[in-house]
């Protein structure tokens, strides 16, 4: 097995702590964003800053159709951001993402010789999106294996671990000031922090307290 890697990156606190990983764990790495028309496209920007930054080979493939799919909270900015009732998932969940972002991160990775697929999905803090959940992933995993003949392997550091734990990697990286100021993980398209009030920067601002409250405590 190649030591190269691929990862899906949007350019949010999850996935740059992702490619610090990957830059960590692996001698060659690249990464692909995808382009769906989102809602905050900044994230866009964000992730072309940091992979030139790093000096990452850094693909940006149109995903439009996606967006003409997918009609919700994060495809649409005449729809109010709500969290999910009864069950379900919240208004920004993207019927499809992950199985669409993976696999057709799987053909760039085959042409490229690349075995690794490394995601910032996360079953622990995951919203109640479906496709952030374990099973799903080891299941798209032998389907993309079966699908090209190749092997792939999809790394999911962020699985298992919360929001407080997710800081604490990025701090193990040494990256947890450059994680703080230069992603984009707000609802609402605002760098760093964010807006402080939407679902994502609530989850990101509470996962930071915890982490720098437990290690001041050390």
């Amino acid at each position: 097995m190649n030591k190269s890697a691929i990862v899906v990156f949007s350019g949010g606190q999850d996935s740059t702590t992702c490619l610090f990983w990957a830059m960590k764990n692996f001698e060659r790495v690249e990464a692909i964003t995808f382009n769906y028309n989102q809602r905050h496209k900044t994230e866009i920007d964000c992730a072309i800053k940091i992979a030139r930054e790093f000096d990452i080979p850094h693909l940006v493939l149109d995903m439009s159709l996606l967006n003409q799919l997918a009609p919700n909270a994060l495809t649409r900015t005449d729809i109010e951001i709500k969290a999910g009732e009864s069950g379900q998932p919240p208004n920004t969940f993207v019927d499809g993402r992950n199985l669409l972002f993976l696999s057709f991160a799987a053909v760039v990775a085959k042409q490229k010789g690349i075995n690794h697929i490394v995601t910032g999905v996360c079953q622990t803090d995951f919203s109640g999106y479906p496709d952030c959940r374990d099973v799903f992933v080891k299941s798209l995993n032998v389907t993309l294996d079966l699908a090209m003949d190749y092997t792939f392997v999809i790394d999911t550091p962020l699985m298992w671990i919360d929001k407080a734990e997710t800081w604490e990697l990025a701090d193990q990286l040494g990256r947890l000031e450059y994680i703080q100021e230069n992603t984009l993980t707000c609802y609402n398209g605002i760098m760093g922090m964010g807006c402080g009030e939407c679902p994502a920067c609530k989850l990101r601002s509470a996962g930071l307290k915890t982490y720098l409250d437990k290690k001041e405590a050390l």
